[in-house]
């Protein structure tokens, strides 16, 4: 398992989260290598998917940790934050604020980022120990909510996730956020069905382009 630091470092390296809901084992591999040569080296699987301990561990044992880092999403209660940190997970995401999955995120030392959408939640989750604050979903709101929120809390790192698109991505990097999160935006799995990986790649190579620029403006 990755220290906090280091797994942080790699996240905000990355600028994308790619977030990978109910990705099929037979392509993963093949996916986070499109992934990762277009630039994207951290990824998130949802914890409701079938077999998640089993895909954590193929990534684990497939990639170093120098050449991604892998969390899971989608955790709504420690025993599935345990059970995913054990099978390999090296940061923690939730939809929502969950306090007991931010416990034992600390008490094992892995990185943990849950859910808000409001500046009440956002400190409390930050006062709670969170390492990393999920703002979600983002596109509801848009870029403006995250910069009212990085304003007056300018010491709480974000995340922006949920409708995050490549048309998009530059705007919520501007306002403050530290890396984003993006699903199907991001990876076209009929594209990976189809063995078609390098559109995943020229994907992935266009958002970490964007959001390259966002950081040099």
């Amino acid at each position: 398992m990755q220290a906090k630091a280091d797994t942080y470092d790699q996240l905000v390296e990355s600028g994308v989260v790619a977030v990978l809901r109910g990705a099929d084992p037979d392509t993963l591999i093949g996916i986070t290598n499109a992934l990762v040569e277009g630039g994207v080296s951290a990824i998130e699987l949802t914890a409701d998917t079938s077999g998640i301990e089993r895909m954590l561990g193929e990534l684990t044992d497939s990639f170093g940790d120098d050449e991604i880092t892998v969390g899971t999403g989608t955790v709504l209660d420690a025993e599935t934050a345990r059970m995913t940190m054990l099978a390999g997970a090296d940061f923690v995401v939730s939809p929502s604020l969950h306090e007991d999955v931010i416990e034992i995120c600390n008490r094992y030392g892995t990185l943990v980022a849950p859910g808000v959408m409001t500046p009440t939640e956002a400190i409390r989750g930050y006062e709670a120990g969170a390492d990393l604050i999920k703002v979600f979903p983002a596109s509801s709101l848009g870029p403006g909510h995250l910069k009212s929120i990085n304003g007056p809390y300018s010491q709480i790192p974000l995340m922006p996730t949920g409708g995050l698109t490549l048309e998009n991505a530059a705007d919520y990097i501007e306002a403050g956020a530290e890396c984003i999160g993006a699903g199907s935006a991001l990876v076209d799995y009929g594209a990976a069905d189809r063995g078609e990986f390098e559109t995943i790649t020229e994907q992935a190579r266009a958002f970490s382009e964007r959001i390259e620029a966002a950081r040099a403006d």
